[in-house]
């Protein structure tokens, strides 16, 4: 019996929640079953790392970026189409919203037997201009025609996806995204010689936030918060993982809030699951979601969580049970919260505990490799 010969397409490979698990589940189909490709744009922090895993099937587009450039468009187009229509894959599953569209298109051009998405979140959102969200909304809307499944992270992504008339309801099916919970779980560390590695005393509470620094994530609200924190709590320190296009409006901030000595930037990292078990408190403060990753890495870790309501967070949070929602923005609040949760470590733990429940064997990331592997068979069939 021949191969399912299947290409995963994703814009760029960058250290985010979408991209680990796109690469992940490109890695872990069963060889035996399937002949896996993953097409990307080149520049992406995971780019080593795939070549080293899947050397001559990863496959760089090297038009396909980012930002939305008309004429890169059209050429990255033109170049999915020509990789589609020289390997013949019997799949083609996109991911992110640019290699969403163009993945897609080119996939029914060149005569894909079986189109999926995933939406690890939308290309639209209601903080956009009313012009560029219809836009993004109607691409949407018209490739969906074209798509065969459309995998959510979440119901909250359903509803969203229903409510501006993308898709059909027999179109979606949820698959959570996954984490590795076993690599959050049980690790002997010496925690006051890890926090030791950042300058922090071992006795002072720490407040965490994971996540690229780009508008989506709002990170200068974690700044702004750590302010209004440390007005109150001076021991209280902050520490940002992640980098991005903000980090010159982060760092000046931070200087203009005299806050060099409250706020830590640890640059990307790849020991999350370490760094998380230092922190006392995990903030998320995005604008817009699919399901981030971050808030099932802080539930493993037995970690409370403040974060906004962006969509698929609204599923696993239950606000005042299994962590707290904020408001977008809403800076005073976010540091109300904090306070509060420091100066009742039981009601915190309590969240904790709640929250861990949550995710027990839902959130695995084999999980979620399984998952898509029995929709890849049964839409084949």
């Amino acid at each position: 019996m021949d191969k399912i010969k299947i290409a995963h397409i994703i814009t760029q490979l960058e250290l985010g929640g979408a991209q680990e698990n796109t690469l992940y589940t490109v890695t872990h189909l069963d060889p035996q079953v399937y002949d896996t490709y993953l097409i990307t744009g080149p520049g992406g922090l995971l780019d080593q790392e795939a070549a080293a895993k899947l050397g001559d099937r990863l496959i760089y587009i090297k038009s396909l970026a980012r930002p939305v450039n008309p004429w890169q468009d059209l050429l990255s187009l033109i170049r999915l189409y020509g990789v589609c229509r020289r390997h013949r894959f019997d799949i083609v599953h996109t991911h992110s919203s640019k290699a969403g569209i163009l993945g897609r298109w080119a996939a029914k051009f060149s005569g894909t037997r079986l189109i999926i998405h995933t939406f690890h979140g939308f290309g639209f959102n209601d903080f956009q201009k009313p012009w560029t969200r219809w836009f993004y909304i109607w691409l949407e809307k018209i490739t969906a025609r074209i798509s065969a499944k459309l995998i959510v992270v979440s119901q909250e992504n359903i509803r969203k996806a229903q409510s501006v008339r993308i898709g059909t309801p027999g179109q979606f099916q949820v698959i959570h995204s996954g984490i590795k919970v076993a690599s959050y779980q049980n690790l002997d560390l010496d925690i006051p010689a890890e926090k030791k590695k950042f300058g922090l005393p071992p006795s002072d509470p720490l407040v965490g936030m994971v996540a690229c620094f780009k508008p989506q994530k709002a990170p200068l609200d974690f700044i702004k918060i750590a302010k209004k924190v440390s007005e109150k709590m001076p021991t209280v320190k902050f520490i940002l993982v992640g980098d991005g296009e903000l980090r010159p409006d982060i760092e000046k901030l931070i200087k203009e809030l005299s806050l060099e000595n409250t706020v830590i930037l640890t640059g990307w990292r790849r020991d999350v699951n370490v760094l998380i078990q230092l922190v006392d408190i995990v903030v998320l403060t995005s604008l817009w979601e699919g399901l981030p990753r971050v808030i099932l890495e802080a539930f493993v870790s037995g970690k409370p969580v403040i974060c906004t309501p962006a969509d698929g967070v609204k599923e696993v949070i239950k606000e005042g049970e299994t962590g707290i929602l904020v408001d977008f923005h809403n800076v005073d609040t976010f540091a109300g919260n904090i306070i509060w949760l420091i100066e009742n470590p039981a009601q915190a733990k309590k969240i904790a505990l709640a929250a861990r429940r949550v995710i027990q064997g839902s959130f695995d990331i084999d999980v979620m490799v399984q998952e898509q592997d029995c929709l890849y068979r049964d839409n084949l069939r």
